[in-house]
């Protein structure tokens, strides 16, 4: 069977195919008589219009790109999951890549995705102001997620990650814990600075006298397992540890576990993000709660405001807040007055600039 092309479509319905054109794309210049007559024939020939060629006239693919440093997670997941919901409510279509080899996999990612995309969400490690002029056009908008990058180019969309870690410390210190150890991020993380700097306020504010314990980790549930084995033989143990993210805290309380070690009676465990697995876990963890499916959501809106009315040079910075959700891994879940599901935004010296997790 023949492919139905427009040419078919206007022949049958008596009109140019501008006309047509105008009609199926929504555009003015046909009148609503014309414009029903070219759908109902479009309609019963089957017609389906050429993305390609729809682009080059109206020069939107009505795609967008989402270069992540990892597709494997369930932060990624549902990251994805809350930038597709917002992309389909606006009849977007999606295409994702990663970046998880390095700033030229990065690059080439963005490479392939020009002329394929009308915009750009970015979440990673590699990317700086140098790196985005290199590598993307600058008609090209772009929303970057949890990024140092302070450009009035590229709108900015984080997580109060300084302020989440802040509130964790202090929580766990008002709850009793006298040390808390942290369990870091990867190096050169923006995510996992901010979320160390706040570790460290908090513990010099309200535990100037204990003593900074940082274990490093890598955001990997194995890097969390390696973290927990490596304090299980130390001499006095912690008393309470803080992961710096909730696959790595998974990891550790799976050490602890192995080990007979009562959580959170010997010690008490938090982590960050609040994944959905970390509800489920035994005992479940303690955790800040970053609102994943709500930023992907967010930065897919910010980015679909700037395709429709473009501004040149005022892209904006903004940080979503996070929450403390105490459950059993803390030793607080049943405290008078635990901080379950408080909201919180203070202590943040990032000024609307965030990670990844």
């Amino acid at each position: 069977m023949a492919t139905v092309t427009i040419k078919d479509v206007a022949r049958e319905a008596g009109v140019s195919v501008a006309s047509v054109s105008r009609a199926l794309n929504g555009g003015g210049g046909v009148t609503a008589a014309t414009s029903q007559r070219v759908r109902d024939v479009a309609t019963r020939l089957s017609y389906v219009p050429h993305a390609g060629a729809r682009s080059l006239i109206t020069r939107r693919t009505h795609t967008i790109g989402a270069l992540l440093p990892d597709l494997h997670g369930e932060f990624f997941s549902e990251l994805i999951r809350g930038i597709d919901l917002a992309a389909r409510a606006r009849g977007l279509h999606l295409l994702v890549s990663s970046s998880h080899d390095g700033a030229e996999d990065a690059a080439a990612a963005l490479r392939a995705m020009q002329g394929r995309v009308d915009g750009m969400l970015i979440l990673s490690g590699h990317v700086d102001a140098a790196f985005l002029r290199a590598n993307l056009p600058a008609s090209v908008p772009a929303v970057l997620l949890n990024s140092a990058v302070k450009s009035k180019s590229y709108a900015v969309l984080n997580i109060d990650n300084y302020g989440g870690a802040y509130a964790m410390v202090r929580h766990l210190l008002e709850a009793g814990h006298s040390n808390v150890t942290f369990i870091a991020g990867p190096a050169g993380n923006f995510d996992a600075q901010q979320r160390e700097l706040g570790y460290r306020a908090a513990m010099a504010k309200y535990a100037p006298h204990a003593p900074l314990d940082v274990v490093a980790g890598d955001f990997n549930e194995e890097s969390g397992y390696r973290a927990g084995q490596q304090l299980l033989a130390r001499r006095p143990r912690p008393n309470a540890v803080f992961a710096a993210n909730d696959m790595m805290a998974v990891g550790c309380l799976y050490a602890f576990k192995e080990a007979g070690v009562d959580v959170p009676r010997e010690i008490a465990l938090a982590g960050f993000d609040d994944i959905p697995i970390a509800r489920y876990v035994t005992p479940p963890l303690s955790t800040v709660r970053v609102r994943i499916v709500d930023l992907g959501r967010s930065a897919l809106e910010q980015l679909a405001a700037m395709l429709e009315e473009p501004r040149p040079d005022a892209a904006s910075a903004h940080t979503l807040g996070c929450e403390i959700v105490t459950r059993e891994t803390c030793g607080a879940a049943q405290q008078p007055g635990a901080a379950k599901g408080k909201v919180f935004g203070s202590g943040n010296r990032s000024s609307g600039t965030g990670g990844k997790s």
